[in-house]
């Protein structure tokens, strides 16, 4: 296609600028649907939640249903009066608990507006941030185009789940069974954070994870430590000695064959990071600490973005209440995860582990194993045009270069798209850290709004092309 005129997305965006206040308003009235998905309490107000953005949908042309789930429902919308590529965008419609009460400042679901010391303005609200206003950027951004234009730059599909803050069960069935239909050349999710407040990102790297718990048995009952310490076997000091076996003297992980299949870090990322204004010293400085830990020689943006990990989330055994027991615990447990990056499979680092910690268990000792989790890696090709004109999209409408950014965390969503449907995804989000997301008085600023919507413009105009 030819590309679009910039006065015609100038108007796109003029319209936006008008009529934020009348963007601000439908995002409240969705914001006081209290959509709590892990309570069942509240299953008729996610429904409701699935009904407005329905009707929000078919009233700026998309064709919109709502698509019972065992759980909650999904909402899918089409809009494809266009040419050019097909895009599928995710977001989520239901929110996270408010509890504790007691430390909102005002209702959770009564959107107020707050004066920022920087200038800037604070939408606080239960979902203000996760994920409503996130994903009304892109539904306004639609909306201004319809309204100057009559159609959209490109084909537009919405899927917008209910169960997303409840580890989305439905998703991939629903998937499975709608394939087909939703199968895209892109997913877009914007449910992520900005750089820093003045400079946009799109996360292109996830890490995998696999997570489980690790119970020891030794004796069958708990000891007395002064008629048998020495002589029987204490399950925590088995379990102390295979959790301190899973790291060697450099920061890396010593579970056998763990790093077959990572990669370096490609320059041109490498390079990206190197300009990214961050701050190793004050990141660690912000959570008391001074000195890097993992991998010697590493970044701490590489350790936390690109490079796999293993960390001891929890242990426990033997007496821990108040005062003093001198027993010899008989079981002692582990919760431990790992992360992971492009070119591990969670298949066989999940057996290499379990093989090193049953190569250090005593033959009169046991140990059995709980998973919980298991994702793999998702990396978006640097390559891809779409990550290219998204770039540019954003950094015209940020007036800074957009960072490549990576995540240390994991979105399973993520990799159900790929499975599923076979789509690569680009998580494109307008949030900053300080937005507490999951905790009382969450926010979502004003500017992340308007301009976030004012970005999809862009993005949808650059990809029509």
């Amino acid at each position: 296609m030819p590309r679009i005129p910039e006065d015609q997305i100038d108007a796109v965006l003029a319209l936006v600028d008008a009529d934020i206040d009348k963007s601000l308003q439908r995002l409240f009235d969705l914001i006081r649907i209290p959509s709590i998905s892990t309570d069942p309490g509240y299953r008729d107000q996610c429904k409701a939640a699935a009904e407005w953005l329905s009707r929000d949908l078919d009233s700026i042309g998309f064709d919109a249903s709502i698509r019972p789930t065992t759980g909650h429902p999904m909402v899918v919308a089409h809009q494809k009066d266009a040419a050019g590529p097909h895009l599928l965008f995710y977001g989520h419609y239901d929110v996270q608990p408010v509890d504790p009460l007691a430390l909102w400042t005002s209702d959770p679901f009564e959107p107020r507006l707050e004066p920022l010391p920087n200038g800037d303005t604070a939408i606080v609200a239960r979902g203000a941030s996760d994920d409503k206003g996130q994903m009304m950027t892109f539904v306004e951004a639609c909306r201004a185009w319809k309204a100057v234009t009559g159609k959209l730059p490109v084909q537009v599909s919405i899927l917008f789940e209910g169960e997303e803050e409840a580890g989305s069960p439905s998703l991939a069935p629903f998937l499975d069974a709608t394939a087909e239909e939703l199968k895209a050349d892109m997913v877009y999710v914007c449910d992520t954070d900005m750089w820093d407040r003045e400079t946009p990102a799109v996360t292109t790297m996830l890490r995998g994870l696999y997570s489980t718990e690790v119970e020891i048995a030794c004796a069958d009952r708990d000891l007395h430590s002064g008629m048998f310490g020495n002589a029987a076997r204490n399950a925590l000091q088995v379990l102390s000695d295979v959790v301190s076996s899973l790291r060697t003297p450099d920061g890396g992980v010593a579970v056998e064959g763990f790093y077959d299949g990572v990669k370096e870090l490609p320059e041109a990322i490498k390079a990206q990071w190197q300009r990214l204004p961050f701050d190793e010293k004050g990141f660690l400085a912000d959570i008391g600490l001074t000195i890097p830990a993992g991998e010697a020689g590493r970044s701490v943006l590489e350790q936390v973005w690109a490079r796999p990990s293993c960390e001891i989330n929890g242990m426990s055994g033997g007496y821990t209440g108040e005062g003093f027991k001198t027993v010899i615990p008989a079981k002692a447990t582990a919760k431990i995860s790992f992360r992971l990056v492009e070119g591990q499979v969670p298949e066989k680092i999940r057996d290499a582990f379990k093989a090193h910690v049953a190569a250090r268990i005593p033959a009169d000792c046991s140990v059995t194993f709980k998973d919980f989790g298991l994702a793999p890696a998702t990396v978006m090709p640097i390559e891809s045009p779409f990550l290219t004109k998204t770039l540019a999209a954003l950094s015209a409408e940020w007036e800074c270069e957009a960072a490549l950014a990576g995540t240390g965390g994991s979105i399973p969503i993520i990799g159900e798209f790929k499975r599923r449907l076979g789509c690569d995804a680009l998580l494109v989000g307008f949030a900053r850290f300080d937005n507490r997301v999951h905790s009382p008085n969450e926010k979502y600023d004003l500017s992340s709004f308007h301009k976030g919507i004012r970005s999809w413009v862009r993005i949808l105009a650059e990809l029509a092309e």
